[in-house]
């Protein structure tokens, strides 16, 4: 598997997650119990960074061989 194959993996990995967010940010919107409110911030928190890491390394797995590219120090030693 090549870097640019991996690249589209991520990509598709995060489409479902990005869906699921948006579901739960409408029925954030639509809930009126507070423990409803709670549990669905709770979720969105723990979601949100995993799809920005899956973003993230998409980008970079995709660029990582171009000159003049700037990596990010996130994933580098």
């Amino acid at each position: 598997m090549t870097l640019l194959e991996l690249s589209e993996s991520y990509r598709a990995a995060a489409a479902p997650l990005r869906g699921r967010l948006a579901q739960l940010r409408r029925e954030l919107a639509a809930a009126d119990d507070a423990e409803e409110i709670w549990r669905l911030k709770r979720r969105i928190a723990a979601l949100t960074p995993m799809l920005t890491e899956m973003n993230e390394l998409a980008e970079l797995t995709a660029r990582y061989y171009e000159r003049g590219y700037y990596r990010s120090e996130k994933y580098t030693l």
